[in-house]
């Protein structure tokens, strides 16, 4: 991949039109502009002012698109030490204190009981894993899904009621759902 492709752009809010440099990681694919867009319009009047768990920031796309949309925190997590340095450096350049990133696996950080709530988790695994069913399992166990929490899911595969209802003991629901090109994408509640 080359240098010029490591790169995405902010679609809204305070800091659109601005540009981050990624690194080349294993498995990284930002989240591309048509899908990003297409949630910030399904979350825009949820959004601000909410407190967002980026598992997997990778890029940081999501990270960043919901900081300039108003998010009153973003706490990231990315295991990828290049990555993570990354997301440290572009942070820096928005001079921003609601946005944070933790060095860590994310699935480690999963296996602790929660100990604040979140608004919005954002859950962009790398794909053909099975990484997305076993966060699924770790968020419903261990406190992270909380009434009113508003999950959103990106895979490689449809997600279904059955999928989400074997991993999650909560109650939930399907509120939008769509796919582009090989990404499937969703946004579910927890009731």
């Amino acid at each position: 991949m080359s240098k010029a492709t490591n790169q995405f752009q902010i679609i809204g809010g305070t800091h659109r039109g601005r540009r981050f440099n990624f690194p080349d990681a294993t498995g990284l694919r930002p989240t591309p502009n048509k899908v990003r867009e297409t949630l910030f319009n399904w979350i825009q009047f949820e959004s601000s002012g909410k407190v967002f768990l980026d598992l997997f920031s990778g890029s940081g796309a999501l990270s960043f698109e919901a900081l300039s949309r108003g998010a009153h925190q973003v706490l990231g997590i990315e295991k990828d030490l290049r990555a993570f340095q990354s997301l440290e450096k572009n942070r820096e350049l928005l001079k921003s204190d609601k946005i944070q990133f933790i060095h860590t696996d994310a699935l480690d950080f999963l296996s602790d009981k929660a100990t604040q709530q979140f608004d919005f988790i954002l859950l962009d695994p790398p794909f053909h894993q099975k990484i997305l069913e076993k966060s699924l399992n770790k968020l419903s166990l261990n406190g992270f899904l909380t009434q009113g929490c508003c999950i959103y899911l990106e895979s490689e595969f449809e997600i279904t009621e059955s999928l989400l209802t074997d991993k999650i003991s909560q109650k939930i629901k399907i509120n939008k759902q769509k796919h582009s090109g090989q990404v499937h994408y969703c946004l579910i509640e927890v009731l």
